[in-house]
């Protein structure tokens, strides 16, 4: 057998690695392999339309027209909005635009600045 210890839930042996995680086939038990980083800790990078890193509070323009759903309004192109905070959704940004109200970006319609 391999050197991977057994499943902590239900003592299987069966235990294989996938990745970072080590996975019981038996249970469906998945964990952190001791000797990797937790996954949380490395954080996912957003990006804009240009490839430039995006942080909460960063200031945001809209590469394109976007329309409202639910209304007939549309954001033009050019509108600067701040970013409230990002999120790992459909949708990565959480914002709120002055005419429209709070609303949901996708990183690939903005670019920084």
């Amino acid at each position: 057998m391999t050197d991977t210890p057994p499943c902590p839930e239900c003592g299987s042996d069966y235990v294989y690695a996938d990745g970072p995680l080590l996975i019981c086939p038996e249970c469906a038990h998945e964990w952190a392999a001791a000797d990797s980083a937790p996954a949380n800790d490395l954080g996912k990078v957003y990006r804009d339309a240009n490839g430039n890193a995006l942080e909460d509070g960063d200031t945001v323009t809209l590469i394109k027209d976007l329309k409202v759903k639910g209304t007939s309004k549309t954001v033009k192109v050019g509108t600067k909005v701040r970013i409230n905070r990002l999120v790992d959704e459909d949708h990565d940004i959480d914002c709120k635009i002055v005419g429209i109200g709070p609303m949901k970006l996708k990183t690939e319609f903005v670019k920084k600045g």
